[in-house]
């Protein structure tokens, strides 16, 4: 209910302000778990991947946010969990994966940090990571802009990334080939968008 109404206020508020428009929503699975492998360019990032969709996408989100008042309330009604500062913890990871084997939506940052380049930073291996461990479907996604008042930002899903070639326990480096495939899609879903 709580998640919902947000959901709709923001809509309309990510509409008003950054003309917020999304493209390949159909390649996001109706149900099963889903990692959303996004860039990280803002704050406003994690609204911007989930509002669009239908389903509630859950995000880790620092520590210290929980601290506060109110806030640290809403935020977990949202789908927020805690991860501490410097590292991603036992139980953040046992979270991530709880989500994902039991059919929910999780978005990522695999870069672990904002980045303004257009080139992006390199991704770390906790996505790819909870993707071979989970066996949730993962979608690449391309935030596309800059936030400035009413310029339009775009969100644009990919196509589901096949990951059964890393699957194999025997495949050496199998996360870090993982991860940079699924880079080098959300830059290609980038340079598509840019293009059209």
């Amino acid at each position: 209910m709580i998640y919902s109404f947000c959901r709709g206020l923001l809509r309309l508020i990510y509409k008003f302000l950054f003309r917020l428009e999304a493209k390949g929503i159909e390649h996001v699975p109706k149900e099963g778990g889903v990692l959303l492998c996004s860039n990280h360019i803002s704050l406003f990032d994690p609204p911007t991947i989930g509002i669009l969709l239908q389903r509630k996408v859950h995000f880790m989100a620092k520590k210290e946010l929980f601290d506060i008042i109110g806030f640290g309330w809403l935020i977990k009604q949202l789908g927020a969990f805690p991860v501490k500062r410097g590292g991603v913890s036992k139980e953040s990871i046992k979270t991530s994966l709880t989500l994902l084997r039991t059919g929910n939506v999780m978005g990522i940052f695999p870069e672990g940090t904002r980045s303004k380049g257009e080139d992006g930073a390199a991704g770390k291996r906790g996505a790819a990571t909870f993707a071979l461990r989970s066996n949730a479907a993962v979608v690449p996604v391309a935030i596309i802009g800059n936030y400035k008042l009413f310029k339009k930002m775009k969100v644009v899903y990919g196509a589901p990334i096949d990951m059964t070639p890393f699957m194999d326990k025997d495949v050496p480096d199998a996360a870090e080939k993982a991860t940079d495939l699924i880079m080098s899609r959300i830059a290609e879903l980038r340079i598509k968008t840019n293009e059209l």
